[in-house]
């Protein structure tokens, strides 16, 4: 697993990596392209103008840019200070934090809500209890009316994940756990699965509000 040094180091090169497995259909970024636009199109299709978003991890601004750009007020949090000097050059006006998410959002927005918060092949760093524990913090953080969009590998059974293990061979990131949708589906009343690719898709959650 990269740490803030390898992420650093990986910055330049990122969108180039993430261009070619996309390309050959390959894990880990197979359908990289089909979840950033399956989460932007739900993004702007709600009725709110300017909606606030938290990008959480969001690298070198592939999708927050074209949010930003259609009006969005933008955070986000990501730990690689390379990454996030791309992304200033890309969205001059949004808010950018620099923290290890897996600790928490940073002091100043941790009582902030949002009508939208957005995680890209950024969670998979985390543990399995990790995630469903960051994730019912996050669901305070929104609003009403609010969703969490999580877009990464992910797969709707263990066996669809061991499947895809077993193809990509010595290509597979042990030190990676993706999200396995059955796995986590009872935690979380108002959650969705939406199938990308072979090994990618969006789960959204809703926060439940009575």
């Amino acid at each position: 697993m990269l740490d803030k040094k390898g992420f650093d180091m990986w910055a330049n090169g990122y969108d180039k990596s993430v261009g070619l497995s996309e390309e050959e259909n390959t894990y880990p970024f197979a359908g990289y392209k089909k979840v950033l636009n399956f989460i932007y199109k739900k993004i702007l299709s709600g009725k709110k103008a300017n909606p606030k978003i938290l990008d959480i991890g969001f690298g070198t601004g592939t999708l927050t840019k074209k949010l930003y750009d259609s009006g969005c007020d933008i955070t986000g949090v990501d730990f690689s200070d390379e990454m996030i000097k791309l992304a200033k050059n890309k969205m001059p006006n949004a808010k950018l934090y620099e923290a290890d998410f897996s600790h928490g959002l940073p002091k100043e927005i941790c009582d902030e809500k949002f009508d939208f918060i957005v995680a890209t092949y950024s969670l998979h760093h985390l543990t399995d209890e990790d995630k469903v524990n960051f994730l019912r913090k996050m669901l305070n953080n929104l609003t009403d009316s609010g969703i969490i969009f999580i877009g990464d590998v992910a797969f709707k059974t263990r066996r669809q994940l061991d499947k895809c293990k077993a193809i990509s061979g010595e290509n597979w990131d042990e030190d990676e756990i993706y999200f396995v949708y059955d796995e986590i589906k009872t935690i979380f009343k108002k959650i969705k699965f939406h199938r990308m690719s072979h090994c990618s898709a969006v789960i959204s959650i809703k926060r439940n509000v009575k």
